[in-house]
């Protein structure tokens, strides 16, 4: 007579509240060390209307025009972009209040652009962006 034997089946579960630990653990981590950046962006509003008149004794500005193939002009001279800022300042230099007045076309590249207007910003020079059209 054969004995039975009696097998018991090795049902492998695997415990998966470790498991389930660790990701809890990893979520709270990244949640926690995660750095939210509020991002600036240009502020491309007009101004509001005044009533007041503008100052007849304000020098007029100095203009920077983009052009959609990407040349770069200040005050109808044309110029590089790492250039831009001395051009600015020779200009400058004639009339130290004036402001600049960047003149962009549709088709220009942005990053040209924002070059310009951080490296304005970063000298304390008073900018203003305008958009023209790209038929002009």
């Amino acid at each position: 007579m054969r004995r039975r034997q009696n097998h018991q089946d090795d049902n492998a579960e695997v415990n998966m509240t470790p498991m389930l630990d660790i990701v809890f653990i990893l979520l709270i981590f990244f949640i926690v060390t995660a750095t939210f950046l509020s991002e600036e962006g240009l502020d491309m509003r007009p101004p509001p209307d005044s009533d007041t008149p503008p100052d007849s004794n304000a020098p007029p500005p100095i203009v920077v025009q983009v052009d959609n193939e990407n040349q770069i002009f200040v005050n109808q001279v044309r110029t590089d972009v790492d250039r831009v800022l001395s051009a600015v300042n020779r200009f400058r230099a004639e009339a130290p209040n004036s402001a600049v007045l960047l003149e962009v076309q549709d088709e220009a590249e942005h990053g040209i652009i924002v070059q310009i207007w951080d490296e304005m910003g970063a000298n304390g020079v008073p900018v203003s962006i305008q958009r023209s059209n790209s038929e002009t």
